[in-house]
C-alpha cells in the first residue's frame, strides 16, 4: 500500500541532510519500506514523500523510530489511486 508521509524537521537536524537521509533511508530499507519520492516544501510541512509499506504498522514503526531519532516529526495517510477510491465509493 502506498502512504503520504507529512515531515517536520527538527531545527537540530536542518543543516545535517545527508546524515539523516541516509539513516532513514536505511531504516526504511530494514522496515521493508520502499521510499518512492520525496518533495521538500515551504509551509507547515518540511517534505512530503511518497512511500510503499506492507501495512500501517511498518509505516507507525517508521515515524516512531524518526521522532525517537530526534529528526523530527512525521504524519502518515493511506494514498489511495483512482481504482481503490473507486472500490471504496462501491462499498457506500
Amino acid at each position: 500500500m502506498r502512504y503520504i508521509l507529512l515531515g517536520k524537521l527538527d531545527p537540530e537536524w536542518a543543516g545535517r541532510q545527508r546524515e539523516r537521509v541516509s539513516a532513514a533511508r536505511e531504516k526504511a530499507k530494514e522496515l521493508g519500506i520502499e521510499i518512492q519520492a520525496v518533495y521538500y516544501t515551504h509551509g507547515p510541512y518540511d517534505f512530503i514523500a511518497l512511500i510503499s509499506a506492507s501495512d500501517p504498522y511498518v509505516v507507525e514503526a517508521f515515524a516512531l523510530w524518526y521522532l525517537k531519532k530526534k529528526f523530527g516529526r512525521i504524519e502518515a495517510s493511506p494514498a489511495l489511486d483512482e481504482s481503490a477510491m473507486a472500490d471504496a465509493v462501491d462499498r457506500i
